[in-house]
């Protein structure tokens, strides 16, 4: 385990937005920071992170917290895995307390299957430099394809031995689960028992975007060997159609540049970051997928597609043009030329020229398409222009801005000499079959619900059941986190009717409410928060700020929540608008004093509900108890006078 002294400096030193903003691309707010959500598909950004409460709050998918929750949520890493990737960042050396064994019961299954794949990384990285087997055949080939070491190192590459069970034996004399071997499929099973996936092979380590080595691939060296390249099979840490070789590597440039260059291979990654164009990525080992394509979204929205020039090249480049404009992506092409690849032209030029070959050679999607389906010689045919024209009706119909799709449309018609008119017939066409459709297929899916289901629909939602009490609680809450520590000023009445005027923490004047009234939270997390303050306050008499709740990884969440605010007013809006707003902090006696009658009320109507209850019990049962019948009465006329005059609030409380 990782002691708790390692784990205060993680978080004293850890700024959320430096860890988020490895993951999603940040833009200054106000005082906050914003994006366009990880977890979802959106054009306006509902990400907010902010610096001084050292949280995150996603308002489209509800997640919140610290900056170990982020990486937890958005990279599924387990607390442990979180604490030392930041941990990594900083330069910060871990701790650990006991023994830790890769298979120990405290680890879980993810841990387990990554402590075997960085167990197996190191392996095949070790085989390539320091045996004779791995300098004479696999890093011969990679100083032949002219990667340089620096380049080699970088990405991690390596070497797998051309034996049966080479790696087997090393995996299990290192301690590592034999399960978990053929669970990653770094081990196959077959009728003579069990073998190595990768033999002879160079290796390519495919890492997650926070740089975890979650799958391989191996290229064969062999020229009678048909599979040219095998792939890690999917398994609980490696999901092929959720992960971009390179983005590791290329991320920050990604964000620099505000572009991002998707090709199909390894190496075409790899020879464009060594010549220094570092913000290329590749679908490798599937085509390009609607996850692959939200991932580099998460950095830019410009997007210039580098396929190979023959035909399958272009087949894959026309379907990946259409996925990124249904993504609302900004595409481009760049063909190279004949007889090369991304990879091989930017092993044959210099940097300067391959960067000037990528900005000039860069061409609009409905240019390329016209290239590619009407070419010079084609452009009178009429049956080749209508179809190359249909073809860009389709594409044209993705893109969902209506402003975009315009510029499109008026290009394609003036390029192909037809009224943009036509073309836009045409594309509305398509719209309304996709909406009949998307119609009927609510249709089918609707079953009408039963009688209890309408009359569920019909009732109107329950004013003093637990749903109403939590969200008094979580005003109360957001009160305490916000603004626990300001000073507010109360009138007390005194005996002689004299009033005279405190002032008192705002958190101290509502934990002293709640426990007059025995007020006590359904929430576990918020009680736990309660009580946080009550403790603080007992032993240095000062209440708690936000960044105290920063560190728990499970409460943060539920703080974000409740202090995280998506809108904030432009420091310029009162000088220029002349529009004046009254902020919560200039009327803290009316914000603390609000939720708290809210909750009080909340609790006589409970109060209330029970005692009608007795009520009725009573009154069906008159033997012997009168008395009774008289007190819960009595009871009853007290509980309503309260509840009248919450009712009535509106002005100096007494305390």
């Amino acid at each position: 385990m990782i002691s708790q002294q390692t784990i205060d400096r993680i978080f004293d030193e850890v700024r959320v937005e430096d860890i988020v903003g490895e993951f999603v691309q940040l833009k200054k707010a106000g005082s906050n920071l914003k994006g366009l959500s990880p977890w979802g598909n959106e054009k306006t950004p509902s990400f907010f992170v902010s610096p001084s409460k050292n949280i995150f709050k996603d308002f489209s998918s509800g997640k919140g917290g610290n900056a170990v929750t982020f990486l937890m949520e958005l990279e599924s890493m387990t607390y442990p895995e979180a604490l030392k990737y930041i941990a990594a960042k900083y330069g910060i050396e871990v701790e650990e307390t006991g023994e830790n064994k890769p298979d120990g019961e405290e680890v879980s299954l993810r841990e387990s299957l990554a402590a075997v794949n960085n167990f197996a990384f190191e392996h095949f990285e070790k085989n390539l430099w320091e045996s004779t087997e791995g300098k004479q055949i696999g890093l011969s080939y990679f100083r032949e394809r002219q990667f340089t070491d620096p380049t080699i190192k970088t990405f991690g590459l390596g070497y797998a031995f051309d034996d049966n069970n080479a790696f087997l034996k090393a995996a299990l004399e290192a301690g590592h689960n034999e399960d978990h071997l053929l669970k990653l499929g770094l081990v196959k099973e077959g009728n003579y028992g069990k073998y190595d996936f990768f033999r002879g092979r160079v290796i390519f380590p495919i890492r997650n975007v926070s740089g975890r080595t979650i799958a391989f691939a191996g290229r064969t060296l062999k020229s009678d060997n048909k599979v040219k390249y095998l792939n890690s099979p999917e398994s609980e840490l490696y999901n092929k159609s959720k992960v971009l070789y390179g983005l590791f590597e290329g991320k920050r440039s990604i964000i620099q540049k505000d572009l991002c260059l998707l090709t199909e291979g390894y190496t075409d990654v790899i020879s464009l970051h060594q010549a220094g164009v570092e913000y290329a990525v590749a679908s490798s080992g599937t085509s390009l997928t609607e996850d692959q394509i939200k991932l580099i979204k998460r950095y830019t929205k410009n997007v210039s597609v580098l396929y190979d020039g023959d035909s399958a090249g272009v087949k894959a480049a026309m379907r990946g043009i259409d996925l990124l404009l249904q993504e609302g992506m900004q595409v481009k092409v760049v063909l190279f030329p004949d007889g090369h690849d991304p990879d091989s032209y930017a092993r044959s030029v210099t940097r300067e020229v391959l960067e000037d070959y990528l900005q000039n050679e860069s061409k609009d999607f409905i240019d390329f398409f016209i290239q590619v389906l009407l070419p010079e010689e084609k452009k009178t045919d009429p049956a080749a222009k209508t179809a190359a024209l249909r073809r860009l009706v389709e594409s044209m119909a993705l893109i969902s801005d209506q402003i975009s799709r315009s510029v499109y449309v008026e290009k394609a018609g003036k390029e192909l000499n037809i009224a943009p008119q036509v073309l836009h017939t045409e594309i509305n066409k398509i719209l309304r079959q996709k909406n009949r459709k998307r119609s009927y297929d609510r249709e089918d899916d609707y079953e009408a619900p039963g009688l209890a289901a309408q009359l569920a629909q019909q009732s109107l939602p329950e004013k003093d059941g637990p749903e109403a009490q939590l969200i008094k609680e979580k005003e109360i809450m957001r009160v305490l986190l916000v603004h626990g520590n300001a000073e507010m000023k109360l009138e007390l009445e005194t005996d002689d009717s004299k009033g005279e005027e405190i002032i008192l923490p705002v958190a101290e004047y509502m934990l002293h409410e709640l426990s007059l009234d025995g007020i006590n939270f359904t929430s576990e997390a918020f009680s736990q928060v309660i009580q946080i303050f009550r403790d603080k306050y007992t032993v240095l008499g000062s209440f708690p700020e936000v960044s105290d709740f920063v560190k728990d990884h499970i409460l943060s969440a539920a703080v974000a929540e409740l202090v995280a605010e998506p809108h904030t007013l432009s420091e310029n809006w009162e000088a220029k608008h002349r529009i004046f707003t009254e902020s919560e902090a200039e009327h803290l006696k009316r914000t603390a004093c609000d939720p708290l009658i809210r909750i009080k009320l909340q609790q006589v109507l409970n109060l209330i509900k029970d005692l009608d209850g007795k009520l009725k019990e009573s009154a069906a049962d008159k033997d012997g108890k009168e008395e009774e019948l008289t007190l819960l009465i009595q009871e009853k006329m007290r509980l309503n006078s309260l509840k009248s005059q919450l009712s009535n609030y509106f002005g100096t409380v007494i305390l």
